[in-house]
């Protein structure tokens, strides 16, 4: 069979499975009820990603692009009810606050909202409640069980290999390097910890509560008498109906015609909404697919939108085949900011802010360069998550600060030190010499601990970029503060709602409400929402790469480091620890990430890792 032959058929095998209705009428395709259809069963990133067909980005979703695709099908007049199909998104506490900003928008337009699901976590239930009706599958399984959190410390593995930390911090809540530094939290680091994880849990059960139109003190008894099985949950009240998939879809039929076409692409790009009822769909799902998408030039006003998503680290990162970790490097970052202020076509601008800090030096460039853009433009931060230490740092310079209730920050304060590895070496049969000129040549060698000396000359250091740090959070928010700024610094982490409340951050509300709040300022209309830099692909990025380096010398960038770390940890030594502990084997290597982080820039602006898990059936 030659390969087009195989092409058709494969294709025509898919038709046939998803699209029964092969030899319907072609007239009875007139006159029917658009219903957007909206599927949660993927990443949902924050940074947009281009599609790269082949280097496997295909599939990822921006939470912007999202809630935009939400919004077209709010004030499309051809659609007469939404879907959200709500499988394994991994969505945070925060973005599932922006999507039920956009489905309660949706319902005030009168439009209903029908939500289903096989499976459900806290927080994806709690997403799952903003919609008009909620079912799920008869075997589904509800984890609505609450919150679990629980943050690793390594001191005793250090002392096994014989390494020996030794961290300062500027603030007695600045935990983040306490995993490194005890084998359990202080008690300001435990006492933090509780007032997060109150305010995260009220935030869901308000969530819930006002979704299901039920008192909060019945959502905690809900939660705690979980988890579900579907026929529980439907006794009880949580959800409206238990039906299979296939009979979810009939109700929507019947409710809204046979002939009801579900675009499970809604919006996605121009004349690119595939209704899976029709046999044609799939044919133009695949050219759409393949199909490059041209360069579009810019032809109206626009609200920029930029990107610090991921820990902040100084320069520029390196294109990846295999894919990058989030990095947010100032370089690119302060080049789009310069870009946005430049650019007469750019009207306002906003700043996304997903990052749990890094370098100081990063986070200094990059503040810097909002406040060019404020000097030109209206200019708002929102937070995403996670906004804290570093990313609290390049985000309070804004007009107007943004965050979702149950977004995390604050941090304000530094960390940094070292390691001591001699008895480590000396276990291994391994000796070192080592020679200095200098009292201080080797405060950051690793063969020992600080010296008093030391100590003093390092802490005197990180105190002064402390209090850059706390100069920087007074100018901007002033006598917005509700409490002296010493009573909000020294490495307290709030919620987003906690820091409304001392004034931390100025509203309570979405990205999408930081986006109209900055065109009402700058009086506009009809405009676009550009982001920048503009997404590229690896192809496209490796081009640009190769460019740079014909005049400047590089070497391999951090990211590539930690990356490679990453697969030879692993694949090599824990196989196992994937298969049976992934969760807290994803904690231990966001500690090495912090570990690499710190031993490249020696004092950070970062926040202290704390895992919390939305517990689901295994």
């Amino acid at each position: 069979m030659s390969l087009k032959l195989l092409h058709v058929s494969v294709c025509l095998t898919v038709v046939s499975l998803v699209c029964p209705a092969w030899g319907a009428d072609p007239k009875s395709a007139v006159e029917t009820a658009a219903i957007a259809v909206f599927s949660l069963d993927g990443p949902l990133v924050e940074s947009p990603r281009s599609d790269d067909f082949l280097f496997g980005s295909l599939g990822s979703e921006s939470l912007h692009d999202l809630l935009e695709r939400m919004e077209r099908a709010k004030d499309d007049r051809r659609v007469r009810a939404v879907v959200l199909l709500i499988g394994d998104s991994g969505l945070g506490l925060a973005q599932v606050e922006e999507v039920r900003r956009v489905l309660d928008d949706i319902k005030a337009a009168g439009k209903e909202v029908y939500a289903h699901a096989e499976s459900l976590s806290l927080a994806s239930y709690a997403l799952a409640c903003g919609a008009s009706r909620l079912s799920v599958v008869p075997t589904a399984d509800l984890w609505i069980v609450g919150l679990y959190s629980e943050s690793p410390y390594l001191r005793g593995l250090l002392d096994k290999i014989g390494v020996k930390p030794d961290f300062l911090a500027c603030g007695a809540y600045k935990s983040a390097a306490e995993i490194f530094m005890r084998t359990g939290p202080s008690p300001e680091a435990e006492a933090m910890q509780n007032w997060l994880m109150d305010s995260l849990f009220a935030t869901s059960v308000d969530l819930i509560a006002s979704g299901r139109r039920v008192p909060a003190e019945k959502v905690r008894a809900w939660i705690d008498g979980g988890p579900y099985t579907a026929a529980k949950a439907l006794q009880s009240g949580m959800i409206d109906a238990v039906e299979f998939r296939q009979d979810f879809m009939a109700e929507l039929k019947k409710k809204f015609g046979e002939n009801a076409k579900f675009l499970v692409r809604y919006g996605k790009s121009k004349d690119a909404e595939i209704d899976l009822s029709s046999p044609l769909g799939v044919f133009k799902l695949w050219a759409d697919m393949l199909q490059r998408s041209p360069k579009k030039k810019a032809t109206k006003d626009a609200v920029a939108l930029v990107y610090v998503d991921g820990p902040i680290l100084p320069g520029k990162g390196s294109p990846t085949l295999f894919g990058s970790d989030r990095m947010a490097y100032s370089t690119p970052i302060r080049k789009a900011l310069d870009q946005a202020a430049e650019d007469p076509a750019i009207k306002a601008v906003v700043l996304r802010v997903d990052s749990p800090g890094g370098s100081a030096t990063a986070s200094e460039i990059i503040l810097d360069a909002t406040k060019r853009v404020k000097a030109k433009k209206p200019f708002a931060v929102s937070m995403g998550s996670v906004a804290g230490s570093g990313g609290y740092y390049v985000a309070c310079g804004g007009g107007t600060v943004f965050a979702d209730a149950s977004t995390i920050t604050g941090s304000i304060g530094v960390v940094g030190g070292k390691f001591a590895t001699t008895e480590m070496w000396n276990r291994l049969g391994v000796a070192w010499k080592s020679y200095r000129r200098g009292a201080s040549a080797g405060i950051l060698a690793t063969d020992g601990v600080f010296t008093p000396e030391e100590r003093a000359k390092f802490q005197a250091w990180m105190d002064e970029i402390y209090q850059v740090f706390q100069g920087h959070v007074a100018a901007a928010r002033g006598d917005r503060l509700k409490k002296k700024l010493e009573e909000l610094a020294g490495g307290r982490v709030f919620t987003g709602q906690q820091a409304f409340e001392l004034g931390l951050v100025d509203k309570i509300g979405s990205l999408r409400e930081a986006i109209r709040h900055v065109a009402e300022q700058a009086k506009l209309k009809n405009y676009e929402v550009r982001v920048l830099p503009r997404p590229k692909n690896f192809l496209e990025a490796l081009l640009e790469d190769l460019e740079a380096k014909e005049s400047e010398a590089e070497t391999i960038s951090l990211t590539a480091l930690i990356a490679l770390r990453y697969r030879t940890l692993r694949d090599a030594l824990w196989p196992q620890l994937q298969t049976f502990e992934p969760q807290r084997l994803a904690a231990i290597q966001t500690a090495l990430v912090r570990l690499s982080l710190i031993q490249e820039q020696r004092a950070v602006l970062m926040m202290p890792e704390t895992v919390i898990l939305d517990r689901r059936a295994p």
